[in-house]
């Protein structure tokens, strides 16, 4: 039996701050207590300074393997996933090929058994015309089914009514959507073509893919969801007014209508695109100040139940491209907990709600058995956090495999200082520790 003492710490952990102890034992948290000195342990952390939190789980990661891998991997993201405190992950199936059979899926967790330094799962795809491996999904191993209602990168927009319908009333487990409406955003294409020909400027970004894109698909989701009684779950949430279509009277566990976040849509706004670019190329696009000052809002009042990264990085090479031709997305896993971080040293979120919406909620949203918080029983999935030691994102502690970042240049005021998988250290200020490899997760449906 291995054995971990992590003393004098500060936890963050269901709605309270406390001091206490916790003892690992293998990959379980075995025992959280005010006074664990007097036990015995294989290796003894003193985190006195530092704040405790349950590892964070990000429902929606783009790590580009099988077919993409020039891109990323799922080894070299989940370290940088790791780094960034970030234990468990659940990755998106517009992978080449996509993730449109029960076969395919499966090989994406073959991989990842072998390679994945974080826990780990796979979204099964849905497309106009794969329904019967849809239904073949298993709730219980995997984490649910994604729908592009918009169509963003492969070939999966799905965009047949009776498809839609279909999936929404018999989908064996929870539906995640991007929502942007694709008719809006040709007619909106058509129009910058019109004033800049090829040559249009990234700031038209969220002009192109539009307020009104997101909310005509959102609010058609929902509309589909009530109709047919479906577990929905719309992903990325980038406008204000799709943010007052959410419930927050009633807790998480009764709603059937849920919704996410994305650290880039809380950190970034129109305004920045002159000096970033591609950089902050994403869809749905980063919009206005006000949109983001709403969407932090809706997190605080529970409008919006979940945080997330949407990691998913492109070349530099590929980023460099005009705006036609420069794709959309970029590495965020190893960075998110950090931005969230500085975003309370702002005061815009609490400890406490961070760790509610990037751990507790994920878990809950998802039914993840035993992970999401820190209790005596579960795995020992946990980050050790300073937050007053300060650190600039440079090329050189960049772990991604595109190699660039959006937070490059920019100084955080804390930093992860170490991240237990099951128990293992596997990431110790500022080296990823290889050696143990994640688990599958698994679903208490």
């Amino acid at each position: 039996m291995a054995s971990t003492l992590i003393l004098n710490g500060t936890i963050v952990n269901e709605g309270k701050v406390t001091e206490a102890d916790i003892l690992i034992v293998n990959d379980r948290i075995e025992q959280i207590g005010s006074d664990l000195q007097q036990l015995k342990a294989d290796k003894v952390i003193d985190a006195k300074g530092l704040h405790i939190l349950p590892g964070l789980i990000d429902d929606q990661v783009h790590f580009r393997e099988p077919g993409l891998t020039h891109k990323a991997e799922i080894y070299t993201e989940s370290k940088a996933a790791v780094a960034g405190g970030i234990t468990s992950f659940m990755e998106m199936p517009n992978t080449v090929p996509n993730t449109l059979t029960q076969d395919l899926l499966q090989q994406k967790y073959d991989v990842a058994s072998q390679k994945s330094i974080a826990n780990y799962s796979f979204f099964m795809g849905a497309s106009n015309d794969n329904i019967d491996e849809v239904l073949k999904t298993d709730p219980k191993k995997v984490c649910g089914v994604k729908i592009f209602m918009g169509s963003s990168t492969g070939n999966m927009l799905v965009d047949n009514q009776k498809t839609l319908e279909n999936i929404f009333r018999n989908s064996p487990t929870i539906i995640a959507t991007h929502c942007e409406s694709e008719e809006i955003i040709r007619a909106n294409t058509a129009k910058a073509k019109e004033q800049y020909g090829e040559n249009v400027p990234m700031g038209m970004h969220p002009i192109i893919r539009s307020e009104e894109a997101c909310f005509a698909s959102s609010s058609e989701a929902i509309k589909l969801a009530k109709s047919t009684g479906a577990r929905l779950h719309i992903l990325h949430i980038s406008t204000g007014k799709e943010t007052l279509q959410f419930d927050n009277s009633i807790p998480l566990k009764d709603k059937k209508i849920t919704s996410e976040a994305c650290v880039h849509h809380l950190w970034f706004s129109d305004s920045d695109y002159a000096e970033k670019g591609s950089f902050i190329k994403w869809n749905p696009a980063v919009k206005t100040a006000e949109d983001r000052e709403m969407i932090r809002k809706a997190v605080n009042e529970n409008r919006i139940d979940v945080l997330a990264t949407d990691h998913a990085p492109h070349t530099l090479e590929e980023k460099q491209n005009a705006y036609f031709s420069a794709p959309s997305g970029g590495p965020l896993v190893q960075h998110n907990l950090p931005a969230l971080l500085d975003l309370y040293h702002q005061g815009v979120f609490s400890l406490e709600k961070i760790v509610e919406k990037s751990a507790h909620a994920v878990a809950d949203l998802f039914d993840v058995s035993e992970r999401g918080y820190l209790r005596e029983g579960y795995f020992a999935d946990i980050v050790l956090v300073d937050l007053n030691k300060s650190w600039e994102v440079t090329k050189e502690n960049l772990l991604y495999k595109c190699g660039w970042s959006p937070f490059e240049g920019h100084q955080f005021k804390a930093r992860v200082e170490k991240t237990f998988v099951n128990g293992n250290l596997v990431y110790d200020a500022g080296q990823v520790i290889e050696g143990t490899l994640g688990k599958r997760l698994t679903f208490s449906r």
